[in-house]
C-alpha cells in the first residue's frame, strides 16, 4: 500500500494508473477508521481497479465552538486498517497541501445544503462541498463512495458533483451499524460507556417511527410522541424530521411514497446523527 502526503507523488501514480486503463476508486474520510470506513473501501473495490484512500480532518468544515481540536486521530491504526483492507493508495495531506498560500475559492451549495445541518452548523457544508471538489480534481477519481450515515451530506455532494459536472461518479453505500442498531460513527469513540449503552435507544426509536408512519399513523403526533420519548431518555434533540429525500425539503402534507426520517440528537457531548428510509402510503395524514 502506498501513502502519499504532497501532490507531485499522487499525480505520478494516478497517471500511471490512467495510462494503464484503471479506473480509480475514492473514499474520503477524516480518519478514526471503523468497520463503516472499509465497507466503503469494499464498496469502491466492487466498482474499480484502484482505490485510495483520503485522511484529512477539514478545518474548513468545523465551526468555531466545534471539535476540530478533540476529533479523534490515529494514523497508524488508520494505516494498518487500509491495509488488511486492500487499500491501494492512501492520500494524507496537510492543510497547507489543500489550503496553500493564497487559496481563495470556496464552494457555496444551496439546495439539500439548506436547514438541518446547513442550519445548526453554518458554513458546514461550504467546508464539505470544497474539501471533496478538491479530493475529486486531486485524485481524477472515476467515482467516490459514501455512506448513507450522513445523508444530508450525501446529497449535497451528489448536488454539487452534478451542478459542477465533475466527472466523478458519487455512489451511496447503507448505513453500517454495530450490534444495537447504532450507526458506525468516529464520533461514537467519545461516548462515555454508559452512554455508548444508551446509545441504541436512538436507531431504535427511528425503526418505531418510520413504521408507525409506514402503518398510515398521523405524522406530526407520531413524530412529537417520538421526540419526547428521546428526550426523557436524555437525548437532546436538534431536530427530528421527515423529508424529501433528495432535496431534504421537508415532506408535504398528503404526499405517499419513499420519505427519509433524519434525525440529530445530543448524548452527553457526542451529537449522533442518523437517519432511515419509511414508505408514506396513499391518504397519510399530515
Amino acid at each position: 500500500m502506498q501513502v502519499e502526503r504532497e501532490l507531485a507523488g499522487l499525480k505520478a501514480t494516478t497517471q500511471a494508473w490512467r495510462a494503464r486503463g484503471e479506473r480509480i476508486g475514492l473514499v474520503p474520510t477524516m480518519g478514526a477508521l471503523h468497520a463503516g470506513h472499509t465497507a466503503l473501501v469494499d464498496a469502491a473495490r466492487r466498482e474499480a481497479d484502484r482505490v485510495i484512500v483520503s485522511i484529512f480532518v477539514n478545518p474548513l468544515q468545523f465551526g468555531p465552538q466545534e471539535d476540530l481540536a478533540r476529533y479523534p486521530r490515529d494514523e497508524a491504526g488508520d494505516l494498518e486498517k487500509l491495509r488488511q483492507a486492500g487499500c491501494d493508495l492512501v492520500w494524507l495531506p496537510t492543510p497547507a497541501v489543500m489550503y496553500p498560500p493564497g487559496d481563495a475559492t470556496r464552494i457555496e451549495p444551496a439546495g439539500p445544503a439548506e436547514g438541518w445541518e446547513g442550519a445548526a452548523r453554518p458554513g458546514h457544508f461550504r467546508g464539505v462541498a470544497t474539501v471533496c471538489t478538491k479530493l475529486f480534481m486531486m485524485t481524477r477519481a472515476d467515482l467516490a463512495v459514501f455512506g448513507e450515515k450522513d445523508w444530508q451530506q450525501f446529497q449535497v455532494i451528489r448536488r454539487v458533483a452534478a451542478d459542477l459536472h465533475l466527472p466523478v461518479r458519487i455512489l451511496p453505500l447503507p448505513t453500517v451499524r454495530d450490534g444495537d442498531g447504532l450507526a458506525l460513527s468516529s464520533r461514537n469513540q467519545r461516548l462515555s460507556t454508559e452512554e455508548r449503552g444508551e446509545a441504541g435507544r436512538l436507531p431504535r426509536a427511528l425503526e418505531a417511527l418510520a413504521a408507525a408512519l409506514a402503518g398510515g399513523a398521523p405524522r406530526e403526533p407520531a413524530m412529537g410522541r417520538q421526540r419526547r420519548a428521546l428526550e426523557a431518555q436524555g437525548f437532546r434533540v436538534d431536530y427530528l424530521a421527515l423529508v424529501v429525500p433528495e432535496s431534504l425539503q421537508p415532506w408535504p402534507a398528503g404526499a405517499s411514497g419513499e420519505a427519509r426520517l433524519i434525525v440529530a440528537a445530543h448524548l452527553g457531548s457526542v451529537r449522533l446523527l442518523d437517519n432511515m428510509p419509511v414508505m408514506i402510503p396513499p391518504r397519510t395524514e399530515a
